[in-house]
This record gives structure tokens, C-alpha cells and sequence, in this order.
């Protein structure tokens, strides 16, 4: 089986009404479809039919036991196939459509493929904004959707970078820009009324913890896999990463934050600047770009400036500990 099996070229279609139908006609055919969401672009395929998944998988190369997200249009979708505790309800109210995803039971005689769940009994679901909302409100089905790359490497925020990753294993892409967010979902898993955080995301811990008023238990982004981007190693680019450095040493480049540069910055292979003011936001939404971007430049490893915890930076150095992690396989 081949992801894109007439072997034909590409398309790349702008979004918009006609991409929408596009991509409609590919995704009921079986196949995949890269799409634009605010977090990173996704490699999409109906979450019901496994052949379809399984191009996802073929696509990316992925590990089978790496479970997917099942993309919805509303709660009213995610509850055909999902069960909502009053918890995981309040939050899917308060940011959905968004970036956050939630790990939920899954209903009996749902209709989701067991390779979108890794054979666990649960299911990780979220509503994007944007063109994936209009696409899936088109299915009328839910969407599995993983980032659109290569397992383990760096998560697109082009249509461009899914060009480069993919090449043509994927027959259609939808282009729609930069992404807003720039890296994936926060995903969350409520158990015994307690909130584990299972990977940080787009949506801040803090925001979480206000609208609940609770503390999120961070011991579940260590535990076994449960949801996507868990594996230890992820994210990763060809280079090697080395974090928190205090200077650069010869023929690395520098992955930089805030308006200070760490000595030796000057005999850097290739400087990029997350962000100038010290913004995680803006730092997590040039991320993967700044990676694959320095990961290019032929340097054989890549020194990274300390990031602060702050906000969006626990996403931030959630992703590069593991781009920087020993590689699996």
C-alpha cells in the first residue's frame, strides 16, 4: 500500500471553499489530506476507515503504538464516539475550538479505527479553528490528524515545510500560512477529578489551572504513552541539540532567546532569535521553522539558549528536551 498510491504529483491548493471540497473528495477516497490548524499543519484521513490511517502511518513513518488525535467539529461529534466526564466537559466549553486536546473514554460500539487509539481504550480528541473545522463539518466525520512530517522530526507551521518533510507521499495539501500557535495542542487527561498534563501544548498550564481552579498534575507527561508526542524522543532535527548552553563552541549554530547572546555567538555556524522581548508566545510559534532552518545550515549541532519555564516556554522546553533526547530505532 502506498500513501499516495497513483504516485501522482502533489497539489497544493490555497484554502478556501474549493480546497474544502478537494478535500473532501480525497479524504472519502481513502487517502490523506495535509491541513492548516493554528497549532501545526496535519496529515489528515478519516478516523473511521483503517486504510486511511494507515496511510498516515505509512506517510509518516510512525511508530504503530503512537496514538493519534481524533480532530471534531464540536462536543456534540466527540460525544458519538467519546465519554465526557463533567470536568473534561467544562474544559472542552471553555477552549474549544482551540488548542487543546482531551484524553477521553471511548464510548462502546464507537465507530473509530483502533489504529487512531494504539488499542487503548481511550481516545484523544480536540476542535480546531480554521479551515479543519470547515473540513470536518463538510466529513461530517471526525479527522485523525498528527502533525504532517516525518515521525520524529521537526512539526510543520508551512505548506511548505510539509512539502519538504513528505515530499509526494501525501496527494494533497491545503495551504493556509503561518500557523497562529506554532506548536501542537496541550493535551490533558482527567482522572479521579484530578487534571494530568500528558504533553504542554498551545494552551498555557496556567490557563487550565485558572478556569478549573486546580493545580495540573505534570507527573503524567512522564508516564507511558497515553497520548501523541510522548515519545521520549521527538521533534527531532538531523543535528544534534544541546540545551542551555552558556557559550558556543566551534561550528555550532545557536538557537537563541531574549535580546542577550551567550558567548562565542559570533563564531556561530547560523544565529536564530526566538524572540528579541523575552515572548514565549512568539517564541513558540517560530519553533519548528527556527529548527529546521538552523538544522539546514550544516551544523552538526545546535547550542540552545536557557528558555524560562514561564507561559508557553514549558511547551517550548518540553519539545526541544525531546528533539534532544538519545534517538529511538
Amino acid at each position: 500500500m502506498n500513501a499516495n498510491p497513483t504516485h501522482e504529483r502533489t497539489r497544493v491548493l490555497p484554502a478556501g471553499s474549493k480546497a474544502v471540497a478537494a478535500a473532501k473528495t480525497v479524504l472519502l477516497d481513502g487517502r490523506t489530506v495535509a491541513i492548516p490548524t493554528e497549532t501545526v499543519y496535519g496529515l489528515a484521513a478519516d478516523a473511521t476507515n483503517g486504510e486511511a490511517v494507515a496511510r498516515i502511518f505509512e506517510s509518516k513513518q510512525r511508530p504503530s503504538f503512537n496514538p493519534l488525535i481524533c480532530h471534531v467539529s464540536d462536543i456534540a461529534m466527540a460525544e458519538t464516539f467519546a465519554v465526557f466526564d463533567p470536568l473534561s466537559r467544562k474544559l472542552a466549553e471553555h477552549f474549544w475550538p482551540g488548542a487543546l486536546t482531551l484524553v477521553l473514554p471511548l464510548k462502546e460500539g464507537h465507530a473509530i479505527h483502533p489504529l487512531v487509539t494504539a488499542g487503548l481504550d481511550t481516545v484523544a480528541v480536540r476542535a480546531p479553528r480554521g479551515f479543519g473545522a470547515e473540513l470536518i463539518e463538510a466529513m461530517g466525520k471526525p479527522l485523525a490528524a498528527p502533525s504532517a512530517n516525518r515521525s520524529g522530526r521537526i512539526s510543520p507551521t508551512s505548506a511548505q515545510a510539509v512539502r519538504e518533510s513528505l515530499g509526494n507521499s501525501v496527494p494533497l495539501v491545503i495551504d493556509g500560512g503561518l500557523t497562529q500557535v506554532g506548536v501542537e495542542s496541550t493535551i490533558v487527561k482527567v482522572e479521579d477529578g484530578a487534571i494530568r498534563l500528558l504533553r504542554p501544548g498551545g494552551i498555557a498550564a496556567e490557563e487550565i489551572e485558572t478556569v478549573t481552579g486546580q493545580n495540573l498534575d505534570r507527573a503524567g507527561s512522564t508516564a507511558a504513552i497515553q497520548a501523541p508526542g510522548m515519545l521520549s524522543s521527538h521533534y527531532a532535527p538531523n543535528a544534534a541539540m544541546r540545551l542551555n548552553a552558556t557559550e558556543v563552541m566551534p561550528g555550532e549554530a545557536l538557537l537563541g532567546f531574549g535580546r542577550e547572546r551567550i558567548p562565542g555567538a559570533n563564531r556561530a555556524r547560523a544565529v536564530l532569535v526566538l524572540s528579541e522581548t523575552g515572548n514565549t508566545v512568539e517564541a513558540a510559534a517560530r519553533l519548528f521553522d527556527y529548527m529546521s532552518r538552523l538544522d539546514a545550515s550544516g551544523a552538526t549541532c545546535i547550542a540552545v539558549e536557557p528558555i524560562p519555564m514561564e507561559g508557553l516556554g514549558e511547551a517550548i522546553n518540553d519539545r526541544l528536551a525531546r528533539a534532544a533526547a538519545p534517538r529511538e530505532g
